[in-house]
């Protein structure tokens, strides 16, 4: 088979100890591609109504996509899928580093779980033949430790994914690692993971990902790749907070070509948003009460470029990615190696806690890659915490002791050391911010920001309004790597997908205007949910995406790859199957669409009063629905209509 996909995937009974292959037909990855489109066709089928996420007719997936492994560049990401225990809908979460490229080379393009084990097992696929093997030593030990006690057996060359004690204590904000702490974080698939008593995977294939043009292939790719190694120097990192300064000042906001953001990922990494995001209103700061005056440049230095980059001693690359903007680094204290702090843990653990101490965010960062637990969550449900404490909802006795102050890195360590063990107050926290809410009454839930049960990523909507949009309308809530009105700008779809609104670079708009809902804008946010589909379809990073359709060029890829001669609006209806299926998939576990709005303090219900977002409000409700239209879904309930389920080829649920 040379179209760039398996043709296949394992299915694992983890109640029977069972094992078997299932073909795939053609048609369905034509109707879906593979990575997150296979896996919303498998799983929406296959997961029967009011599925317990934690019990064993949920299924846990993990899928590659149709591009990894072909020659096209930016496509080592892999994606854990299932009925996610967070949000009670559907569930997925992405990630980098090398176990994408592991399973195709197994031979397939998803393995999936369903059942519960007797007792801590793992799966190894080697040469072509899958075992389930005991795991009870395993049981307990963190990622890193896991991962390379089983390189040790299997070998350097093995692929691990695995859980750590976060996971396996069922938190719902916990997640899965791979390359010692690259964590595909978000949904709660952890939780389900460990409900199963699945404590790793381990592969290690040699089977050929078959291409139709690799000629073909080859030359988009050297196109792309000049684009990447194109760089401006940008000076030093503090160039970037004054940028942030200077964007938030203006009276005026631009259309933003991700040329620039490339060479900011290329000399810092996500680091470079640290100080810029903030200064320009875009980080959330203070449990999304604060703004870039209680957050000012001084405070933002703490986590500023330059500190992380002179702790770095390598530069990190997922599979296929000619950017490499993650870094390995090294910084005294309990953890001596680690993955470079990424922005939004950064943020979610710095700003949104007030927390200025650089070494704690080293630290927790690695703590939390180590124990398999989501930085965005868990920094939302501290910074949760420290609200609850300061206005007496909780108190010394009911934190064993700990006075929880803004900023005081001491408890903020101790709180989530108990979270990730659930001890004590930490045993409540542990689930994210609704259901401590919940748990805690006495006005907490005022306090709990999240889409759907979800925590939202570090991207103020009320910067730009098109991040509310997608933690709100998603079938997964709450996630930043959707959409957004700057990733619009960046994607540059208008160049191939006809009808769209068009852009021109750095072209001049109202800042007011973003707030407005509209069609236009509704159109650009269904543009990106599709065109994310897409991407997460082929397995491809965000951030290639962003260097521009034209550049990244995702649809000639695929053509290239499969042999398919579909145009750009063939892709983008791919897009949109896929979404409505997830959406679907929702509506079939009893999941109210309308419930997934993101809370009211972060769309500016009441506004804010001080810093960059003083007196925005995100007209989200309207802008929900004109998203819904566009979709062909009720304009009041966000349910797909039957004519639209037929038009896409969807079964009713």
């Amino acid at each position: 088979m040379n179209r760039g996909y398996m043709g296949k995937v394992l299915w694992v009974d983890l109640s029977k100890s069972t094992i078997r292959e299932e073909k795939i037909p053609d048609e369905v990855y034509e109707k879906y591609l593979s990575g997150l489109g296979l896996a919303s066709y498998l799983l929406y089928e296959r997961i029967p109504a009011g599925a317990d996420p934690l019990g064993p007719d949920n299924i846990l997936g993990f899928v590659s996509g149709l591009l990894t492994g072909t020659g096209s560049l930016f496509s080592g990401r892999w994606m854990a899928v299932g009925k996610s225990p967070l949000t009670g809908g559907w569930g997925d979460a992405n990630c980098g580093g090398t176990l994408s490229p592991a399973i195709k080379r197994s031979g397939y393009d998803g393995i999936f779980f369903t059942g519960i084990s007797e007792k801590p097992v793992i799966l190894t696929v080697k040469n072509g033949v899958a075992e389930l093997k005991d795991a009870s030593s395993l049981w307990g030990k963190d990622t890193v430790e896991t991962e390379e006690q089983l390189k040790n057996e299997y070998g350097t060359h093995a692929c691990v994914a695995t859980i750590g004690p976060a996971g396996e204590k069922l938190s719902l904000i916990s997640g899965i690692s791979n390359d010692r702490g690259r964590l595909a974080a978000r949904s709660g698939l952890g939780a389900v993971m460990g409900a199963k008593r699945l404590k790793a995977i381990v592969l290690e294939g040699k089977k050929r990902i078959g291409v139709q043009n690799r000629d073909e292939m080859h030359r988009l790719s050297r196109q792309c790749n000049r684009w990447v190694q194109f760089q401006l120097p940008l000076g030093p990192g503090r160039v970037l907070a004054y940028m942030g300064t200077l964007l938030r000042i203006l009276p005026t906001g631009m259309a933003m070509d991700g040329l620039v953001y490339k060479f900011m990922l290329r000399q810092w990494g996500t680091a470079s948003m640290n100080q810029m995001s903030p200064a320009w209103g875009d980080s959330p700061v203070k449990n999304w009460k604060g703004s870039n005056e209680d957050w000012d440049l001084r405070k933002s230095g703490s986590a500023a470029p330059e500190l992380f980059a002179e702790h770095e001693t390598a530069k990190y690359h997922c599979y296929s990615c000619p950017l490499g903007c993650g870094g390995i680094c090294s910084y005294p204290g309990k953890y001596n190696v680690s993955h470079k702090p990424e922005y939004e843990s950064v943020l979610a653990l710095g700003g949104l806690c007030m927390n200025e101490d650089t070494a704690s965010l080293f630290y927790l960062n690695e703590y939390l890659n180590r124990a398999g637990m989501d930085t965005i969550s868990a920094g939302a449900t501290v910074a949760f915490a420290l609200e609850c404490f300061e206005k007496g909802i909780i108190n010394s006795a009911d934190t064993g002791g700990i006075d929880l102050k803004w900023g005081d890195s001491k408890s903020i360590t101790e709180l989530l050391h108990m979270i990730v063990n659930r001890e004590g107050i930490g045993d409540l926290l542990a689930d994210g911010v609704k259901v401590a809410a919940t748990r805690i009454g006495k006005g907490a839930a005022a306090y709990a920001i999240h889409a759907g049960g979800q925590e939202p990523a570090m991207h103020d909507g009320r910067m730009d309004p098109g991040f509310a949009v997608a933690y709100s309308v998603e079938p997964a809530p709450g996630r930043h790597t959707i959409g957004a009105y700057l990733y619009y700008d960046m994607f540059q779809l208008w160049k191939k997908v006809a009808g769209l609104p068009r852009r021109i670079p750095f072209q001049i708009y109202s800042k007011n205007s973003l707030f407005q809902a509209s069609e236009k804008h509704a159109q650009e946010s269904v543009a990106c949910s599709k065109f994310t589909n897409v991407i997460n379809g082929a397995g491809l990073c965000m951030f290639g995406a962003f260097l521009g359709i034209k550049r990244a060029p995702t649809f000639d890829w695929l053509n290239a790859s499969t042999g398919w001669n579909k145009t750009p609006k063939d892709y983008m209806d791919i897009g949109e199957r896929i979404q409505t299926t997830r959406q679907a998939f929702n509506i079939k576990q009893g999941k109210n669409p309308r419930d997934n709005r993101l809370s009211d303090r972060a769309v500016g219900i009441k506004p804010m009063t001080h810093g960059a977002n003083k007196g925005r409000t995100v007209q989200i409700d309207k802008m929900m629905s004109d998203y819904w239209k566009l979709f062909g879904w009720d304009t009041k309930t966000g349910i797909p209509t039957d004519e639209s389920m037929k038009r896409l080829g969807i079964n009713p649920w």
